[in-house]
């Protein structure tokens, strides 16, 4: 790999590492690199004396506050990426799937497009849990609907779960589904009578959303998480022969 590219992966811009090589801050082995056109391997490159801190594919959670819309650039709003330090930026990281502007919660960033498409593949239905709160008495009625798959008027989600966390004048509830179409699920609460007040997705797949990341905080990936995400989409290397 040329050194210009495992710095790269640390998040520099080619210009960047340029210059840090002229400057002798960057080390290969106990030598002090030559050129940024170098063939290296990114564990034996240093950084002002210090291993390069890098990541082949990069995977990320965030709690996405309302407001910002789930993508990689807008012309008038804030995004999910413009949210990230520019090193990241500077990766190409996209979401998985969408959420919408005033829906909060749970959104993986990450530069693997392949796990990524399997994600928000029907295919691979990876279940997305929701904490919904939403107009009305919810009831076992509701529950019900949510189970035999609510008809919309260009069509029918799949049957849905629905746990009660309270009913009243406003009433609360988690919801589990393995599709996410356009507004899916203020649409399902909707045509059952119960209009959303506030949408916070919880969980994709195996992963839940970090409750200690305040709104538009993120954090890498567990190890154990990646695994999880790719095991559930069939690209865990470890299971292969």
């Amino acid at each position: 790999m040329r050194l210009d590219r495992a710095l790269s992966l640390a998040g520099y811009s080619r210009s960047e590492a340029r210059a840090m090589i002229a400057r002798g801050r960057v080390c290969v082995g106990d030598a002090a690199a030559r050129s940024a056109g170098m063939d290296v391997r990114p564990e034996d490159v240093r950084l002002d004396g210090e291993s390069l801190d890098y990541e082949t594919e990069v995977y990320l959670m965030m709690n996405k506050p309302a407001g910002v819309v789930t993508a990689t650039e807008d012309k008038s709003l804030p995004t999910v990426v413009s949210l990230l330090p520019e090193r990241y930026q500077r990766r190409r990281l996209g979401p998985v799937g969408r959420l919408d502007r005033d829906v909060t919660g749970l959104v993986l960033l990450t530069t693997d497009g392949q796990l990524a498409h399997r994600l928000i593949s029907p295919k691979w239905k990876a279940e997305k849990r929701y904490r919904a709160t939403c107009e009305g008495t919810l009831t076992d009625g509701d529950v019900r609907a949510f189970a035999d798959g609510v008809a919309l008027s260009d069509f029918t989600a799949r049957p849905a779960g629905m746990e009660i966390l309270a009913a009243g004048e406003t009433s609360v509830a988690d919801v589990t589904l393995t599709e996410g179409k356009f507004h899916q699920v203020k649409r399902m609460f909707a045509a059952i009578g119960h209009p959303l007040i506030s949408l916070q997705r919880l969980q994709i797949g195996c992963v839940e959303l970090d409750e200690t990341l305040a709104p538009g905080a993120f954090r890498r990936l567990t190890a154990a998480e990646i695994e999880g995400l790719r095991r559930m989409t069939d690209l865990f290397e470890g299971e292969r022969t």
